[in-house]
């Protein structure tokens, strides 16, 4: 493949995917890492491409506004959201990830009596004209363009907490990579989260198979429920009777 050829090719990868490691461009393109950090240094050059800590990320990857992408799949979302949302029950101490997906449960849960940990602000203030939810913050740096508390601050506040279920959200996930996010700060959280609940429920509509971001949050083995709005393909299917997770999709 000719530079050129190879330089657009890495363009489209990222974009496909968000954002990658150095590690996966090289073995996706057969190429020594010095070639693959010239190739990439010539896309940042142009401001096609950012250079993160350990990899690559689309030009300006969060400045898509957040309302853009909570419309983007609603009725998929809300789906979703609704499966999630039966499994909350009066009394649960449960944590609520950042994200367009998990946001949607709180319609589906506001007659709960429950208490509610979360890191993302337009949760925490479209619950507040609901006394039965006890909302607690995460706090930490605000990331305007997640809407979201993130940071080691953050995460040690949860290291605090004890969880029985946790509602996680995801920006792809892979057999081979597991649940992946895009941001290295929000990673911290949703893995300290991981460590500390009973029960973990991954939330992602059908877009989210079969692709990854620059970080693994957690892998398959970690979770107790993936809940989407279709039924995955059987190679998932079979992935959740190996490492003891329930598929939960409308039927």
């Amino acid at each position: 493949m000719m530079k050129a050829q190879r330089v657009n090719a890495i363009l489209e990868y990222v974009k496909q995917r968000e954002s990658v490691s150095l590690d996966d461009l090289m073995e996706e393109f057969n190429v020594s890492k010095n070639t693959i950090r010239r190739d990439v240094q010539e896309l940042a050059d142009s401001e096609k491409l950012v250079k993160v800590y350990g990899g690559v990320s689309i030009a300006k990857p969060l400045t898509v506004p957040y309302q853009d992408r909570k419309v983007k799949k609603f009725q998929e979302k809300q789906v979703v959201a609704r499966l999630a949302a039966q499994f909350v029950e009066d009394g649960d101490i449960i944590f609520i990830d950042s994200g367009t997906t998990t946001g949607e449960m709180l319609p589906f849960i506001t007659d709960k009596n429950i208490t509610i940990v979360t890191n993302n602000l337009d949760f925490t203030l479209e619950a507040t004209g609901y006394p039965h939810l006890h909302i607690y913050s995460t706090g930490g740096m605000f990331e305007r363009s997640t809407r979201s508390y993130v940071g080691t601050e953050s995460a040690n506040m949860i290291s605090k907490y004890n969880f029985n279920k946790a509602f996680m959200a995801s920006t792809g996930l892979s057999l081979s990579k597991g649940i992946t996010n895009s941001s290295p700060l929000e990673t911290q959280i949703k893995t300290k989260v991981i460590e500390k609940s009973e029960q973990v429920f991954v939330m992602v509509d059908h877009s989210k198979f079969d692709s990854y971001s620059l970080t693994t949050y957690c892998d398959f083995n970690q979770i107790d429920y993936l809940i989407t709005d279709q039924k995955p393909d059987e190679v998932y299917m079979q992935n959740s009777a190996e490492n003891s997770y329930k598929v939960i999709y409308p039927e």
